[in-house]
């Protein structure tokens, strides 16, 4: 099978980044898609039944979706085409279709590979449809983003999803230990050092494979700690794309470690999302809705905690103020949970919605004029201040209303001194209207 050196008109000899020299062979060598790959697996089942069909591979960088696709054009006998949609527009496209079905008549089938498919524009994802309907193609798509909200739903439709994990520590060090098979040595680095090297990969083969490179070309005498090897290689920041998907995955990570009261992962996706870059003020905004919509009555110091940390970012920037959301995000996981009030608004605007301009009932009005007077504006009102015990049990709903209960506080914090308050007025009320009766 031909490289992406060779593809691209180089010769045998030229220099090759060491990821693409030990770019794997077959499917078995793939590292971290076992449960693609198996025989169990969907790409398994597809390669020993023969029959090749349209896919779309999605997963971060340096999983394997480029290897696959190749893997899977050698496995099949199909030609390799392969694309980019950063750099192809419509012509390539029907050239390449028009190159595929020459092929086909000409008895060889085509596997038509394209990177980062999502930046296709609508109608050029549509434009595959017809190609792969009639067999011209067998398209392997390779996305970074959720095919969910970046492809069309037809192009979807006719090609089955994979999604590829980041590779984990085992399948990091399997590589690592290829890379050193192929050099002939072990890496000049302690336990601890090769450790913090896979870790620095995040979950990426091919940008492990570029930082040993790097530690394999320094000339030392001795193993590197883990000190050393951060000052011998630069780090790469942890991947978080502020305008993407994973933006909004870490945000719902740190949202719901507060709601399940789990401080220490709280303090975790805070820390990432501040090593990413994002902006301080955008988590702040989140830990105030977390604080009225988990945490509400049953700690009404939240939201204050949480209003505190945005004008102390507001007002000290980074990174100082990183420490106030950091104060907060602790605060706010360690409190008491209630979404009492959450859910009786969503209760309360079902009901006024049901029961449409319901008027209020006259004995709440106000009558400054004598005709509302007439009326009965006003008539009947009791002064809850005059009343015994300061509550007068009075209707306050629409008359051609029932009166409901939207708010059932949580036996949690202090929304169980406001259950003990409303069951108290609840018995005063039913007495009072016991009375009236």
């Amino acid at each position: 099978m031909s490289d992406l050196f060779e593809s691209g008109g180089l010769s045998e000899g030229a220099p090759r980044p060491l990821a693409d020299r030990l770019r794997p062979q077959s499917l078995a060598e793939v590292m971290g898609q076992d449960h693609l790959l198996n025989p169990e697996g969907p790409l398994g089942r597809m390669v020993a039944g023969g029959r090749p069909h349209s896919i779309i591979l999605w997963g971060p960088p340096g999983t394997g979706k480029t290897t696959i696709a190749r893997l899977l054009s050698s496995a099949f006998d199909l030609h390799f085409e392969q694309l980019s949609a950063v750099f192809s527009g419509v012509a390539d496209l029907k050239k390449t279709f028009e190159a595929a079905r020459v092929r086909r008549k000409m008895g060889q089938g085509t596997l038509l590979f394209i990177d980062e498919i999502h930046r296709f524009n609508r109608s050029q994802q549509d434009s595959f449809l017809p190609v792969m309907e009639d067999g011209t193609v067998v398209l392997v798509g390779a996305t970074t983003e959720n095919p969910s909200f970046e492809l069309n739903g037809a192009l979807l439709s006719r090609g089955q999803v994979l999604v590829l994990r980041r590779l984990d520590d085992a399948a990091l060090e399997k590589l690592l230990q290829r890379a050193e098979a192929h050099y002939g040595e072990k890496l000049k680095l302690t336990d601890e050092a090769r450790a913090s090297l896979r870790a620095m990969a995040d979950g990426d083969g091919r940008y492990l494979l570029n930082l040993t490179e790097e530690v394999a070309s320094l000339k030392i005498a001795k193993p590197l700690d883990s000190a050393g090897l951060m000052a011998a290689v630069q780090r790469r920041m942890p991947m978080y794309d502020k305008s993407r998907e994973e933006h909004y995955n870490i945000i719902s990570a740190l949202h719901k470690s507060i709601r399940g009261s789990d401080p220490d992962a709280a303090l975790y996706w805070l820390a990432r999302m501040l090593a990413g870059g994002e902006q301080p003020l955008y988590i702040a905004r989140r830990l105030v809705r977390a604080a009225i919509e988990d945490i509400g009555l049953a700690d009404p110091e939240a939201v204050h905690q949480a209003l505190a940390a945005k004008d102390v970012v507001d007002f000290l920037g980074s990174p100082e103020g990183e420490i106030a959301l950091a104060q907060c995000a602790l605060y706010l996981a360690s409190a008491p949970k209630s979404n009492a009030v959450y859910v009786a608004l969503g209760a309360a605007k079902r009901a006024a919605a049901e029961h449409g301009s319901l008027m209020p009932p006259a004995h709440i009005l106000n009558a400054p004029t004598k005709l509302m007077k007439n009326l009965g504006y006003g008539s009947g009102y009791q002064y809850d201040h005059d009343a015994e015990d300061g509550f007068s049990g009075q209707n306050y709903f629409p008359d051609a209303m029932a009166r409901q209960r939207f708010y059932e506080p949580k036996e949690t914090g202090f929304e169980r001194e406001i259950a003990k308050r409303l069951e108290y007025w609840s018995k005063l009320r039913a007495k009072r209207e016991g009375n009236e009766t």
